[in-house]
């Protein structure tokens, strides 16, 4: 296959909901081009691009995949991205790579939620749009309506460069709004279109359409804006050649466009974010298919044939097969292999891939998504890939005893085909936590290691890592004495607890004098004072935020021991503990949850039923970013209640704020719980 030059290349991503046909257009787009010599279908599983059996048994595209065509001149690379909210941290992750995308939008159902998220994430990114109307054969279809409401929601509003002729059985075919030519179907069932006239009905449709197109390529280009404003006229090439500058400055959106005609290239896009290593300044990266070899990784999966299949893009230079790169972000070199085109789930070889294009290379050996392939002389290296933060935890377990190990490192394997898997293990419940976009993102991540690595595990919600503590000082004595013939066990201590300032920790004094305690048997002391502290005596909670004064005691000449005083000591903590007035502590998080403006009343007021305190909100254009305080008892599982709170169409980041004491009734339930041998869950 030739290297294509870089105004001939359009890197394009299928973005929008989920279940809106995405998948099904890239399909047809490669087949109408020659690219494929079959229709391949989803739902029998003969999609080049929805290909694991996770994908094939839901009906839905998990993975973001790439494709490509041949289309007169120019070659087209298809970027297939996941629209469903659990998995939509791959076509987060793929912004980066295109230079322009079609939104797909249902023409029953108009705007849904996703399509409003990943419009926000392509205009943040840069990326330009077209809007395709999918779905006009379908009895509830109203491109009308679908257009309105795509101009009510998102910004630039949509101009319409095609028109249906028809709708649901009634579907025959489109308009050309900028040529003024209708395109039929063929009577044969074939799919093909035929050149034909614009139905009378549709002319004065056709005639305001064309208006609303000159006046958009018009606007921002001085020659053509006089013109029209002089004539009331723009040619075909001059609306074309208008719209497509539009397009590339962000303030015109085709709906029903043409990809080669109307998004940019390579060449167009916005410079690419990067720095250098050394001193820390931003740096833009041009497309330069003569400059220094730069390219970034991606995705990452793991082939059941090729090995694990880096994907890249090659935003300046050239990579070629048998070369050496550096990886700059591991600061290793790598060995490239042979380069790959790739056709969903097949690799078509090619020697050399230059700037703008999209491929992959099979086994590499550290090279990681979101990593900086370059000449080995550069300190060039790219900004961090932006991914959606997770937003639901589980611990994991496995079902087979001892596979913890197996376990860890395929969770391992799999962050890193899917970066916004998150693993962790809880210093104090001892879990081993798995964090994702959603629940369904977790329960396909379960199938996978089952079916890729053969391990089995159950999730169930993390524990609570509540800590224990007091609120006033106590003083008590631990006193431990065993005979039993021979050498006894003798240990004696008096100790005074005082509560710290929150987040203190743990503090302990020997204000021993006199020798009442030899010296030789205070860390014993110390000791068993500590290992008291792990498991609390209110509910088994570690401890925290007390000062330990050890101040008297005895000893016994011969029954005294290391051991005696450590289980003193012990005793004397319990003692004092409980005299303090003990209290269980929370963790609080802090939250920012992203929703409609109309649905920020019902976000606040179930954040006051989960005990959340609201300390303030931010607009954000049509979003509004509630922030607030909550008990991370009561939103283990927000993601799945905001989901279903909202339809979906909010979004939040969540992290440790502090610790704060447990209401009484609150406390009494977990302590309840811990005394049948429970954790509160």
């Amino acid at each position: 296959m030739k290297n294509y030059g870089i105004d001939l290349l359009r890197n394009v991503g299928l973005i929008g909901h989920g279940g809106v046909g995405k998948t099904s257009l890239a399909e047809a787009m490669l087949f109408v081009a020659g690219a494929t010599k079959r229709l391949g279908q989803v739902d029998n599983g003969s999609s080049i691009f929805d290909y694991e059996a996770e994908e094939i048994k839901r009906q839905v595209s998990i993975n973001a995949m790439l494709g490509f065509c041949e289309w007169n001149k120019f070659k087209i690379n298809v970027i297939d991205t996941p629209g469903y909210s659990n998995f939509a941290g791959d076509a987060k992750g793929c912004m980066g790579v295109m230079d322009g995308a079609v939104v797909v939008i249902n023409s029953e159902e108009g705007v849904q939620t996703q399509t409003e998220k990943v419009w926000r994430w392509a205009e943040e990114s840069g990326v330009r749009r077209l809007v395709f109307f999918n779905g006009m054969n379908r009895e509830r279809a109203d491109f009308a309506a679908a257009l309105a409401s795509t101009g009510d929601l998102l910004a630039p509003k949509p101009v319409a460069v095609q028109l249906p002729i028809g709708s649901g059985d009634e579907f025959r075919g489109v308009v050309d709004v900028i040529r003024e030519t209708a395109h039929l179907f063929a009577k044969d069932g074939s799919g093909k279109m035929e050149k034909s006239e614009i139905p009378e009905d549709l002319a004065d449709a056709v005639s305001e359409a064309r208006e609303l197109l000159m006046e958009a390529a018009a606007e921002g280009e001085d020659e053509l804006l006089e013109k029209y404003l002089e004539s009331g006229e723009l040619s075909t090439e001059e609306i074309v050649t208008g719209l497509a500058a539009g397009v590339r400055e962000g303030r015109v959106v085709p709906a029903l466009a043409a990809v080669v005609e109307m998004l940019p290239s390579p060449l167009d896009r916005p410079a690419m974010g990067a720095k250098d290593q050394n001193g820390g300044e931003a740096v833009a990266i041009e497309a330069d298919e003569n400059g220094p070899l730069l390219a970034q990784v991606f995705k990452t999966v793991s082939d059941p044939y090729a090995g694990r299949l880096t994907f890249f893009r090659v935003f300046s230079g050239t990579l070629s097969s048998d070369s050496n790169v550096m990886n700059g972000t591991q600061d290793e070199r790598e060995r490239i292999g042979q380069l790959y085109c790739v056709q969903g789930k097949e690799q078509i070889s090619v020697e050399s891939l230059s700037a703008g294009d999209l491929g992959a290379v099979a086994k590499l050996k550290v090279t990681k998504t979101g990593d900086t392939l370059r000449e080995e002389k550069s300190t060039v290296l790219f900004n961090p890939i932006d991914f959606p933060n997770p937003a639901i935890s589980f611990a994991v377990v496995p079902k087979a005893k001892g596979d913890e190990e197996k376990v860890s490192t395929s969770i391992q394997r799999l962050m890193e085909e899917d970066p916004t898997l998150k693993l962790s293990r809880d210093s104090q419940t001892k879990e081993m936590i798995l964090s994702g976009i959603g629940d369904l993102h977790l329960e396909v991540a379960m199938e996978k290691m089952k079916r890729k690595f053969s391990v089995e595990v159950e999730f169930h919600t993390p524990r609570v890592p509540y800590l224990e503590t007091i609120r006033r000082s106590a003083q008590a004595q631990g006193k431990y004495k065993k005979q039993t013939g021979g050498r006894g066990q003798y240990g004696d201590t008096w100790i005074e607890i005082s509560p710290m300032t929150r987040g203190g920790g743990f503090e302990f004094i020997n204000k021993i004098v006199g020798g009442a305690i030899p010296k030789q048997y205070i860390p014993a002391v110390e000791k068993g004072i500590v290992e008291s502290m792990e498991t609390g005596p209110v509910a088994g909670y570690p401890v925290t935020d007390i000062q330990v004064r050890l101040y008297d005691g005895s000893f016994h000449n011969v029954d005294s021991s290391e051991m005696a005083f450590k289980i003193a000591g012990s005793m004397g903590f319990k003692k004092a503990f409980m005299e303090a007035r003990p209290v269980l502590l929370e963790p609080l998080t802090n939250m920012e949850i992203s929703v409609p403006g109309d649905m920020v009343g019902d976000v606040i007021g179930d954040l006051n039923s989960r005990r959340g305190k609201v300390l303030g909100m931010k607009p954000m254009g049509a979003i509004q970013v509630v922030q607030a305080q909550v008990p991370l008892a009561e939103v283990l599982t927000y993601a799945i209640s905001l989901r279903a709170l909202t339809a979906d169409r909010g979004s939040f980041t969540m992290e440790f704020s502090h610790y704060e004491e447990v209401p009484a009734l609150m406390a009494e339930k977990v302590i309840a719980k811990s005394a049948v041998g429970e954790k509160e869950e």
